[in-house]
């Protein structure tokens, strides 16, 4: 198989690591470029970038000359395709100037996740969502196209509603999240202001959720994306733990289901990804624990099978009735906020449009 050409944008940051960590020795895309500020522009990766995440740096990249962030200088590596951990700032302009140079731009980057004609995409719940590329290169005149990722944390949360909103349906959501620090950067938080503590408010985090899973679990109908009809309520919170989201979800379904028949759909579900053995796919995508006290971000964030997939399936836990609520059912859930939630979703979305032709 020919590989695919890829670079990474914003590659010194915290996810632009763990792009270069899943990409370096993928089976279906080569890692050619890699693209950060302009401060870091000419060096060498490892001299440019204060490696943050537990696994090594891959040697394979260490000697890289880091580019700017330009189409012209990926087009010089021959990239057909990039991933962006661009702050969101920038990525408004970047990520559009490199889908007008014909690139296909799969980000992590907020910018267009609420543009009519671009998908907010999970792999499993929405696949079908990524034929809108098509309406977005026609209606824009574009070569190539862009692709989103979700907020971190709704990835975990659209994920295992969407076999609550397949087999019951859905009628409203609660969701109480508590955030790991990686999601706000290695300089996000300080210690000051975290150790000894919980920080009850993350800024624009709670209207994110609601929004973006409106669209992540509405239908596509070929020409535009119909938000979902359910109402969804969170509350996000920082709290001191390095990675891992866990949330706490509170679930009306319109129709009742058993706590075994609930536990039941979550191991049950599987979607395109499985069924065409995407090499990053988790094999089950939700992993459900029937121990009182799981899942814990330090026993479960690296869930996944096989190797390629540690950090992408989601655990669930504590699956249990709800008597506040008709038809009412909770459980706690537990993403890696920066595997699953951000590169690793990313490069699953890249797998999927080429299985799909559109790459």
């Amino acid at each position: 198989m020919n590989k695919i050409r890829v670079g990474v944008l914003g590659a010194t940051g915290i996810v632009g690591q763990r792009y270069v960590t899943l990409l370096h020795d993928h089976p279906w895309f080569e890692l050619v470029a890699l693209a950060a500020s302009e401060s870091s522009a000419g060096k060498k990766y490892a001299e440019a970038t204060k490696w943050f995440i537990e696994a090594s740096m891959p040697e394979s990249v260490a000697e890289f000359k880091v580019l700017r962030t330009s189409p012209s200088e990926m087009k010089g590596y021959g990239v057909e395709l990039v991933f962006s951990a661009l702050p969101s700032e920038v990525a408004l302009k970047v990520e559009e100037d490199f889908a007008k140079e014909g690139f296909a731009v799969v980000t992590d980057a907020s910018s267009h996740r609420m543009d009519p004609d671009v998908p907010i995409a999970i792999p499993e719940a929405n696949p079908d969502h990524l034929e809108i590329v098509e309406v977005q290169r026609t209606k824009r005149r574009w070569k190539g196209f862009i692709v989103t990722s979700p907020n971190c944390t709704i990835t975990g949360l659209a994920l295992t509603l969407k076999p609550l909103l397949d087999k019951f349906g859905i009628r409203r959501v609660l969701v109480s999240t508590m955030q790991a620090l990686s999601g706000a950067g290695y300089y996000g938080v300080t210690s000051m202001a975290i150790l000894d503590n919980i920080i009850p408010y993350i800024k624009g985090e709670e209207e994110k959720v609601e929004k973006e899973s409106y669209k992540i679990l509405g239908k596509f109908d070929g020409e535009k994306i119909v938000n979902a009809s359910f109402k969804l309520s969170a509350s996000c919170h920082r709290v001191n733990v390095l990675d891992g989201h866990t949330e706490a979800v509170f679930v009306e379904l319109e129709s009742s289901g058993s706590v075994e028949d609930v536990k039941k759909a979550f191991r049950e579900f599987s979607s395109e990804p499985q069924r065409l053995k995407l090499p990053t796919a988790p094999i089950p995508p939700i992993i459900v624990r029937d121990e009182q006290d799981r899942p814990q971000p330090r026993l479960d964030r690296y869930a996944g099978f096989p190797e390629r997939a540690k950090g992408m399936a989601v655990v669930v836990g504590r699956v249990r009735k709800d008597s506040a609520f008709e038809n009412g059912v909770k459980y706690v859930l537990l993403s890696h906020n920066t595997i699953r939630g951000a590169a690793g979703n990313s490069v699953l979305i890249a797998e999927l449009l080429k299985a799909r032709r559109l790459i």
